[in-house]
């Protein structure tokens, strides 16, 4: 029996289409602050991973590619993977990172430090990425989108390499915003 489609369920092109942005315009990055804010919202607010389980649209886009195309091997991941110690590890220093992207955004906006216009995946291989800025935008604002885009495409590499390897929505167990929200939701039940 084939399950109803619902309009959440093709949140995954909104994946597509925020990558496909970032290749054309650097600043359309700043969209991606809302896959850090949407999920703190429904945590916060309705003390519930509701967005993790049903709108997010990486999550739609893993199981759509592993599922539904059938690109998953469906291996179970690693005891590993799935414990406490990586879950919080990833998530820590998925957080560092993104506190230096604003850290170097204030150093450009300082004028410490001059723009750099490329994007880091795997926080180590730096693509040229400098057709997609335009002189004229403020150098901090541009900083910053080079950065979150760079977080962005490095949780998307791995997130894929994961769903490849594992199940498909196997980035979702150890997914930062994925464990903050979970942290969120204990902390509210305690209250």
């Amino acid at each position: 029996m084939k399950q109803k489609r619902h309009w959440y369920h093709y949140l995954w092109i909104w994946s597509i289409i925020y990558f496909s942005l970032g290749f054309v315009n650097i600043l359309f990055a700043w969209l991606g602050l809302i896959s850090f804010c949407l999920p703190l919202i429904f945590a916060i607010v309705g003390g519930n991973k509701l967005f993790c389980n049903r709108y997010c649209d990486r999550g739609q886009f893993l199981r759509v590619m592993g599922s539904q195309v059938g690109l998953s091997l469906r291996r179970e991941m690693p005891d590993w993977l799935k414990g406490k110690a990586f879950r919080y590890g990833f998530m820590i220093f998925f957080f560092a990172m993104f506190f230096n992207i604003i850290y170097v955004s204030w150093l450009v906006g300082s004028e410490i430090q001059s723009l750099q216009d490329v994007v880091t995946v795997l926080w180590s291989l730096q693509l040229p990425w400098n057709w997609t800025y335009s002189a004229g935008v403020t150098p901090w604002v541009a900083q910053f989108a080079f950065g979150l885009y760079s977080l962005m495409l490095t949780s998307e590499v791995i997130a894929i390499v994961a769903m490849l390897i594992y199940k498909p929505r196997s980035w979702c167990v150890f997914c930062p915003m994925g464990t903050l929200t979970q942290t969120i939701c204990k902390a509210k039940f305690k209250e």
